[in-house]
């Protein structure tokens, strides 16, 4: 098999979720309402966020940035996927694979960092709660989400021009329904030792780093809980940090998950992990945080009464709160 230059190259495939044309029209229902729901959901969280005064702490602009991360992570991802269901075609175009990779890494990697950023203000509320407001003052927080917004963009670019000088062979079929640098990597012909040196180190310290600290975070955090005297004192320190332990567990286990399984299992088999890392863990983060915080289902409810859309399902949501 002879690899021919990049210049000549028009077209990747990408995974096919179902040969059978009677399902397309229902995956692509699917895939639609969960993108819409996904995209309305964390909307809401971000306008809860600005819009009420109460919700103007570290924690609440972390997660409205959480929110708006996840609307462009699943926008960077489903939307071309929709495109294909419905012209059932897999391919993608050389330039917008490249793009799609690009965009997938920035804000995966913006997630991770997130995710680190919210563990770090949560063990600086729970174990420090006298210099919080020092420690996490807005010019802190405005810089840690610039930083992390620097370092993945440099990141993703880094990865995308060091794939531009690749050769490919003309099996340009792409495990994933997205576009993803290590596969891209793996379908090249041409030497990419240095790129996958690059891949696993600025794995290792965007997610190895990132993770040890979350875990350091809280580690110190339980050890603090259970020296609390108060009951009532534990179970809400608990309770601040409930929301954020799913959302870490959901990210991080549907992203090993899907790694694991294209790594180690046929391409097709990897569609139900790679769904639940790029679709699933977007839509769950509103409802896993709106229905575990009070403050938080309050502002929804005060923007929902605001819109005529959602002014009749709050009439009957309260006439239901009355009757039992």
């Amino acid at each position: 098999m002879k690899p021919r230059n990049q210049t000549g190259i028009s077209k990747f495939f990408l995974l096919v979720l179902t040969e059978d044309p009677e399902l397309q029209a229902p995956l692509f229902s699917l895939f639609l309402s969960i993108y819409l729901v996904t995209v309305l959901g964390n909307f809401l969280i971000v306008l809860a966020v600005i819009f009420d005064c109460h919700l103007h702490t570290p924690m609440y602009f972390f997660l409205a940035s959480l929110s708006l991360i996840d609307i462009c992570f699943s926008t960077s991802t489903i939307p071309k996927m929709l495109v294909n269901l419905q012209a059932q075609n897999q391919s993608i175009t050389y330039e917008g694979c490249l793009t799609q990779a690009c965009f997938v890494l920035v804000f995966a990697a913006l997630e991770n960092f997130l995710l680190g950023v919210m563990a770090y203000d949560r063990f600086v509320a729970i174990c420090h709660p006298l210099k919080y407001t020092v420690i996490m003052n807005p010019h802190i927080c405005g810089l840690l989400i610039l930083l992390s917004l620097f370092i993945s963009i440099t990141n993703a670019l880094l990865h995308s021009l060091m794939s531009l000088r690749f050769s490919f062979c003309t099996e340009l079929v792409i495990p994933y329904f997205f576009c993803e640098v290590l596969q891209v990597i793996k379908v090249a012909c041409s030497d990419a030792l240095n790129n996958n040196i690059f891949s696993y180190f600025a794995a290792t310290i965007l997610g190895g780093v990132l993770l040890s600290g979350i875990i350091f975070s809280y580690a110190q955090i339980v050890s603090s809980i259970l020296r609390m005297p108060s009951a009532v004192g534990k179970y809400n320190a608990f309770s601040t940090c409930g929301s954020h332990l799913s959302v870490i567990s959901l990210f991080y286990g549907t992203g090993f998950g899907s790694y694991i399984s294209a790594a180690f299992t046929p391409s097709r088999r990897t569609a139900v992990a790679l769904v639940m890392y790029t679709v699933v863990s977007p839509i769950m983060n509103p409802f896993i945080y709106s229905l575990r915080n009070r403050e938080v289902k309050g502002a929804l409810r005060k923007i929902m009464r605001s819109i005529p859309a959602f002014q009749l399902y709050s009439v009957l949501h309260e006439v239901a709160s009355f009757l039992e």
